[in-house]
């Protein structure tokens, strides 16, 4: 697909839009799947305000996802297994040390662009003490429209093969029950994982994942949130006219 890497240059930018308080520096990081074996990722260190495609690399799922099984595996092991994953890599890169959960996420067909970012007020909410509770619940229709009914949670893991394995266990955890697949994954002092099918997919689901967490946040002012009760959630999680409305906001016709 000649498509995908100026597709993901454009996602890129857009989330680290230093406006949006999401990611500055070197924080962060963006996949797109190319096929069936292969994704972009951002280079580990790459800024993604101003990244071209010298910022990502090119990597092998099948050559990263065997060190999932491999419970002795340590920081060595890792970087092994990234450089001989690299296809067609510019000199001097290598991926992003979240390369591994990508490449898990990159795995389902329903998914072909990642977007992994630290937003400002999502990151208050991760980093509080009442990060539980205040990432679980659902405040407006918006919210369930563009993030869905819930997000996964991941409490607190070292980035790396460890974060990788935890968020697997946990999104497998959540397909199972919910039936569903989520767009997004909320880790603990870390930040936030959008997946969709889309670039807007991803753009979108991380603005309004951000809008929400300032909604929260403020709330915590007034006496705390008032989440919507359970029925009221999966009423308009399941309303046909909200869904319709979702491929027109994801660009999913």
């Amino acid at each position: 697909m000649s498509d995908v890497l100026p597709q993901l240059i454009e996602m890129t930018r857009y989330l680290a839009d230093p406006a949006k308080g999401l990611a500055i520096l070197g924080e962060g990081n963006t996949s797109a799947r190319i096929d069936d074996d292969t994704f972009y990722v951002k280079a580990s260190g790459s800024s993604m305000v101003n990244i071209d495609a010298n910022g990502f690399v090119k990597v092998s799922i099948s050559k990263v996802i065997p060190l999932l099984d491999e419970p002795d595996a340590g920081d060595a092991d890792v970087q092994e297994a990234f450089q001989n994953a690299m296809i067609d890599a510019p000199e001097g890169k290598r991926p992003s040390v979240e390369a591994i959960l990508h490449a898990i996420l990159l795995q389902v067909p329903e998914f072909a662009f990642v977007g992994h970012t630290h937003p400002t007020y999502t990151n208050m909410i991760l980093c509080s003490r009442n990060c539980a509770e205040a990432a679980r619940g659902r405040l407006f229709p918006d919210q369930i429209v563009s993030m869905k009914h819930k997000s996964v949670y991941v409490p607190y893991t070292d980035p790396g093969l460890p974060l990788a394995r935890e968020v697997k266990r946990r999104f497998e955890a959540f397909v199972a029950e919910e039936g569903v697949l989520p767009s997004v994954i909320l880790m603990q002092n870390h930040g936030l994982i959008v997946m969709g099918n889309t670039p807007r997919a991803v753009a979108s689901a991380t603005d309004m994942t951000e809008k929400s967490s300032k909604v929260v946040v403020g709330t915590y002012a007034m006496g705390g949130p008032h989440f919507l009760a359970p029925k009221d959630v999966e009423r308009i999680f399941t309303r046909p006219d909200e869904a319709y409305r979702l491929k027109s906001i994801t660009g999913n016709q």
